[in-house]
């Protein structure tokens, strides 16, 4: 058996709060039975309404319930004659003063609750389960959810034995305990049986005491930095003189760095081609330049270069051979 904690449960009392907000010494199993049988009744005449949650708060003469809906005018009716019939049978059932609040859902698809009870009803409706799944889950990515998963579990498509299917993108950190991760149950009634869709939505992160901490630091060290600018407020033109004419000779002296780098070169080059180069090899100015450039030992290359061209022509060894041998049979003849 896996060992599976409800993500809710897990965060109630560190970054969630609780659904049921009162206390009682000795009547508690009776207040804990009629917040069960009051949320019952809601659900049953809201279903059409998509109704995610029901919070409930307990005062000395006063029970206030708490509404949390998509379809808002559902709920209200005409008129607010919803309303008002679901306040006096509350108020029946519980013996109390009743106030109802409603609360707006403006984006149900980062509600978990309210995603599987979309799944549900298009199971019921004969929809293909990985297809209603799938759109499901591209729907609350499209409006800005981190994460989703939704399994479905029961005789899906008709078949007689029972399985459990499941889709998921982005991820959902459930060890985190910071992340807000929203989950919600549904049941399919369907023709074979029950399927039961459950939805973990991961929403975001929850704002952390050390987060607010690390806000705060910066907010003060912005704060900081202009309070020394203030007091130098008077004399600013003449601190804003000062850097303008500093950097103007710095700009100067840059110039003329450059100017001396340029006309260095050029300079030897002219000398180089003047001594070396002769207008009969017909070099220009310009290809000695290239030469003067890329060597970066030029001295050195020449001096090397005059006994190559010379020990070219000590090098071919087959002319000289048959001369020699030429001149030797000659004289034999002569002798």
């Amino acid at each position: 058996m896996g060992q599976k904690v409800s993500p809710i449960g897990f965060r109630v009392g560190v970054y969630r709060g609780w659904d049921a907000r009162w206390y009682a010494d000795k009547e508690y199993a009776k207040l804990l039975h009629e917040d069960l049988a009051m949320r019952r009744l809601i659900r049953s005449r809201l279903r059409n309404a998509s109704v995610s949650r029901v919070e409930t708060e307990r005062s000395a003469n006063q029970l206030t319930v708490v509404v949390r809906t998509a379809k808002p005018g559902i709920v209200i009716g005409k008129q607010g004659a919803a309303v008002d019939s679901l306040r006096d049978e509350l108020e029946r059932m519980s013996g109390k003063r009743v106030r109802i609040s409603i609360h707006e859902i403006k984006t149900p698809e980062l509600d978990a609750t309210l995603v599987a009870e979309n799944v549900a009803t298009q199971l019921e409706k004969r929809i293909a389960f990985r297809r209603a799944m799938k759109q499901a889950i591209m729907r609350s990515m499209r409006a800005g959810a981190l994460g989703v998963k939704i399994a479905v579990a029961g005789r899906l498509g008709g078949s007689e034995m029972s399985r459990r299917e499941w889709e998921m993108d982005g991820r959902v950190p459930l060890h985190t305990l910071r992340a807000n991760i929203d989950y919600g149950k549904a049941e399919a009634h369907t023709t074979f049986g029950k399927i039961g869709v459950t939805c973990w939505l991961y929403v975001g992160d929850f704002v952390t005491a050390t987060g607010e901490a690390i806000t705060g630091l910066e907010s003060k060290a912005a704060v900081d930095l202009p309070e020394p600018e203030a007091p130098a407020a008077p004399s600013a033109p003449a601190a804003r003189v000062a850097p303008v004419a500093k950097a103007a000779p710095v700009v100067a002296e840059i110039e003329v760095v450059v100017e001396e780098v340029v006309e260095e070169p050029d300079v030897e080059v002219v000398e180089d081609i003047t001594s070396g180069a002769t207008e009969d090899d017909g070099t220009t100015p310009e290809n000695a330049k290239i030469k003067k450039v890329t060597a970066s030992r030029p001295a050195a290359k020449r001096k090397a270069a005059t006994p190559k061209t010379q020990a070219a022509p000590k090098a071919a060894t087959p002319s000289t051979r048959r001369k020699t041998t030429v001149k030797k049979d000659a004289e034999d003849e002569e002798e």
